[in-house]
Parts: C-alpha cells; sequence; structure tokens
C-alpha cells in the first residue's frame, strides 16, 4: 500500500491502522517521518508533483490512499492548484503506469459548502461552482478528476471527512487556542450544529473503502462523506475541545453578518498591503463559522460499512490523555 501524505496527520493514522491489519506500507511525503519508520513503514521523502519519485515510491504497490495536500484559508491559488489538483494528476498517472487498480482519494465537505445551512446533507448535493477560497476550489477540482478516471482498470473513490480532530491535531486545535484571548473566545455561529470526526474514524473509513472496491466496488466512482455522525453546536464541540487540551474558555457570540463583513475587509487589507501573514479571519472561514454543516452518513455506512468506533466523548478522553 501506498499513503501519500503519510507522514501527516490522517496520513499516520492511515499508516498505523494498514500496519495492524498486516499489509506493507510506504508513506510518501516531503517530511521524515522517524516514528513511522520505528514501526516498519518504509518512508520516502518527496514531493507529490515529482511524478519520477512518485512512480519509484509506487512501485510494486497494489493500491494507494491519496492524503497529501494543502490546506489552509488563505494563500496562493497557484500553490493549491499544484498539490492539490496537480498532485493529485501525478497520483492518477502513477497509477495507470504501474497498472495500481484501486485509490481512496481524501477530498473535503468544503467543495459543496457555501452561504448556506447544511443540515443532513448528503451526496445528491452538487458541488459548487463559485468559491471563496483556493482551497475548496482545488479540492473540487480534484476529486472531479479523481471520479472522473475511475474505469475497470482504475477503481476510484472520494471521501469527504470533515473537521478531522485527535491527539496531535496539527490544524484545528492551534488554530483554536491561538485565537483565545483572556479566557475568551469570539465566535461566529456558535449555536449552528456542525459535524466533526475523531482521526481514527477517519483512518478506518479509508480503509474500509479500499476494502470495498477491492470487493464488490459499489463505492467505485463514487464519493462519501465520513464524520462521527454526532453533530453538535460549534461552541460546544469547541469549547471541550479546548478543554480537553487544558484550555477552559467561555464563548463569546459574534452576529453573522459583522463576521462576514469584517472577512471581507481583512481579505482586501491584506491584498492591497500587501500583507505575508493569513488574516484572522477571511471569507471562506467566516463563511464556514456562520453556517451548519453536518450531513447524512448513511451511504458511508451502506457502502462501505462505515461505523464510527471512537465516540466524540471517548475521542476527548483520549485527547486530555494525550495533552497532560
Amino acid at each position: 500500500m501506498l499513503v501519500t501524505g503519510g507522514a501527516g496527520f490522517l496520513g499516520s493514522a492511515v499508516c498505523k491502522q494498514l500496519l495492524q491489519l498486516g499489509h506493507q506500507v510506504t508513506a510518501y511525503q516531503r517530511s521524515d517521518a522517524p516514528e513511522l519508520a520505528q514501526l516498519g513503514v518504509r518512508v520516502i521523502r518527496g514531493d507529490i508533483c515529482d511524478a519520477h519519485a512518485l512512480a519509484a515510491a509506487a512501485s510494486g504497490c497494489n493500491a494507494v490512499i491519496h492524503t497529501a495536500g494543502k490546506a489552509g484559508v488563505w494563500g496562493k491559488f497557484d500553490d493549491y492548484q499544484r498539490i492539490n489538483v496537480g498532485g493529485t494528476e501525478t497520483v492518477l498517472q502513477v497509477c495507470r503506469q504501474h497498472a495500481i487498480p484501486y485509490l481512496v482519494h481524501t477530498s473535503s465537505p468544503s467543495i459543496v459548502q457555501g452561504g448556506r445551512d447544511i443540515e443532513g446533507g448528503d451526496e445528491s448535493l452538487p458541488v459548487n461552482t463559485h468559491f471563496l477560497a483556493a482551497y475548496p476550489q482545488t479540492k473540487a477540482a480534484a476529486e472531479q478528476r479523481v471520479l472522473a478516471a475511475n474505469c475497470p482498470q482504475l477503481k476510484t473513490t472520494a471521501l469527504r471527512p470533515h473537521l478531522i480532530w485527535g491527539p496531535g491535531d496539527p490544524h484545528i486545535l492551534p488554530r483554536l487556542a491561538a485565537r483565545v484571548r483572556n479566557g475568551k473566545l469570539a465566535l461566529p455561529g456558535a449555536d449552528k450544529r456542525i459535524d466533526t470526526v475523531f482521526v481514527e474514524n477517519a483512518a478506518l473509513a479509508h480503509i474500509l473503502a479500499l476494502n470495498e472496491l477491492c470487493g464488490q466496488a459499489a463505492a467505485a466512482g463514487k464519493a462519501y462523506f465520513i464524520s462521527n455522525d454526532e453533530p453538535l453546536p460549534q461552541g460546544d464541540i469547541i469549547q471541550r475541545l479546548l478543554q480537553a487540551i487544558g484550555i477552559s474558555v467561555v464563548i463569546r457570540p459574534v452576529p453573522a453578518l459583522p463576521a462576514r463583513l469584517a472577512g471581507a475587509l481583512c481579505e482586501a487589507i491584506w491584498r492591497v498591503l500587501p500583507l505575508s501573514s493569513e488574516p484572522p479571519l477571511t471569507r471562506f472561514s467566516a463563511d464556514q463559522l456562520t453556517t451548519a454543516h453536518w450531513y447524512d452518513i448513511s451511504a458511508a455506512r451502506r457502502d462501505l460499512a462505515y461505523v464510527p468506533q471512537v465516540s466524540i466523548s471517548e475521542g476527548l478522553a483520549r485527547l486530555k490523555q494525550y495533552s497532560t
């Protein structure tokens, strides 16, 4: 098995679960991964857009789980395009080159979100045609390429895990912690219900998807939302996550319209000056914060036999133990 982005938060969890199942695993990413190497993973450093290096890493592999990507709410469009779209095209090229028959791709629910509440939405939701940031735009293009590539010789599927968290999270938790001021957190949409997913559940979904492609292949050519299936008010889950890492916080609600206006204003200022840092708020992040987004995962339960194994309560307990 080849796992792109294998040293990443999700990728490393996928690698560990594959090892536990007895698979030979190669992790391919730009950074080193000594922990994975100690566990027995074959670690190869390289750029996701380097077709020659990726082809060498994929030699002898029977399947690819493609978790590598550039996430974030701000940055140059070309950087997101190169990694998320160009990197995915390179993965597809290498799969065809080596006649690798199975590919599981990590996508994002953000490709269907935008300006409205999504409550119990399913895979019939259309992919957006207008985007507020480079990340969802390029993730949408990447997913579309992966699903379009599905054929008898290369069975593909895409998963859309929603807000992955857990021990070692380098994304959500540090960003939340950095925004706490004097024990308070200003938060638009605190009452809006959102989905999240514990990292081990997200990794499990990828492995189940791969198993399904190798069997009945009902998932071939399809995308699936993945979550813990426990939607909670945004303020509640954020408060509980921060508490688990030792930060007690009082949520200070912020009205939606001022937050959206602030996001647009911050973007304008950062572009005009221009500033190298990330704005404190963007149109995309304000949109995410001020809308509900939780999904019906019945399709993943049906086709992938996906059932979350770690509840939010248990995940929070694990996070607290890891953080102390």
